[in-house]
């Protein structure tokens, strides 16, 4: 039996709550008992997901300091006493709160699992896991996983003819690392990487260059459609309102926002698609699809 808790303040992507429970169905088999914690407006943004994978919504109390952790926490330990309880839990967090939580089940013989956003996961928190699985599209996710982290989507397959090639025969060898290792290849890169990572963010550094000069030539921000936004921040799609916060970060990201612009302003492009309140100082933003 197996157990997905997810703290929805943390893996908040529609999306990639999606990928992560595929995932853990892959490789952990059938998912008997699935709970979500977060905030109102997180469980709102996932109300989609949570209704096709019939995962069970448990909101948090709207307090000066977010709890959430400490509600999934108390849950998991009491459902862990419970004469039927699951082999192997999973957290939907990357969240190094929950380390001490984590150690205490293992002594108890539990299997543990993380899936964690590539960019939430949090270095010293992946050697308390038995198994960690990275979801979504962050550009500085971990190229080489160790034995213990793993990409959530499966490898390619390869040819017969690959298969039978010396080169294949090092594969066992990255199954069998150390677990240091892990947390060695998310703290820090391969000195071996650093002159083509170097390489690779000048291209980079000079691509955008160009792209803003190219847009501050024929007016900012006109590269930016619509349609840009929705891609990256999927949970706009529902046209329910969301915490502008968390979309401008997924936006940032995506490198449609530069550090210094006003996400306001970005919005304020499209009047007929994208409504902000309050008037004010708004810190929500919901999608009109109604007027595509």
């Amino acid at each position: 039996m197996t157990a997905f808790f997810i703290d929805a303040d943390n893996l908040c992507a529609p999306a990639w709550v999606e990928e992560a429970f595929r995932t853990l169905e892959q490789h952990e088999g059938s998912v008997s008992l699935r709970r979500a914690y977060g905030s109102a407006d997180k469980l709102k943004g996932l109300g989609e997901v949570l209704r096709t994978r019939m995962i069970r919504p448990y909101m948090n109390l709207s307090l000066t300091k977010n709890t959430t952790d400490v509600a999934l926490a108390v849950d998991v330990m009491e459902l862990s006493y419970e004469p039927s309880h699951p082999s192997t839990i999973a957290i939907g967090s990357g969240d190094a709160d929950f380390v001490p939580l984590v150690l205490r089940l293992r002594e108890r013989g539990f299997r543990m699992v993380c899936l964690s956003d590539r960019g939430k996961m949090a270095p010293e928190a992946v050697n308390a896991y038995d198994q960690v699985f990275l979801v979504g599209q962050e550009a500085d996710a971990v190229t080489e996983a160790p034995a213990a982290v793993q990409d959530a989507a499966p490898p390619a397959p390869r040819s017969p003819a690959a298969k039978k090639t010396p080169a294949r025969k090092t594969t066992p060898r990255k199954a069998a690392a150390p677990k240091p290792a892990v947390q060695a290849a998310l703290s820090r890169k391969a000195p071996a990487k650093k002159a083509a990572a170097k390489k690779v963010a000048s291209t980079t550094a000079a691509k955008a260059a160009d792209g803003r000069r190219a847009r501050s030539a024929s007016g900012a921000g006109e590269a930016v459609s619509v349609r840009n936004i929705l891609d990256h921040a999927p949970a706009l799609k529902a046209g329910q309102w969301q915490p502008l916060g968390d979309i401008v970060k997924l936006l940032h990201d995506a490198k449609l926002l530069g550090k210094n612009t006003a996400s306001t302003k970005l919005f304020k492009k499209f009047p007929d698609q994208f409504e902000l309140k309050p008037q004010t100082q708004p810190n929500a933003v919901r999608y009109l699809p109604e007027a595509r």
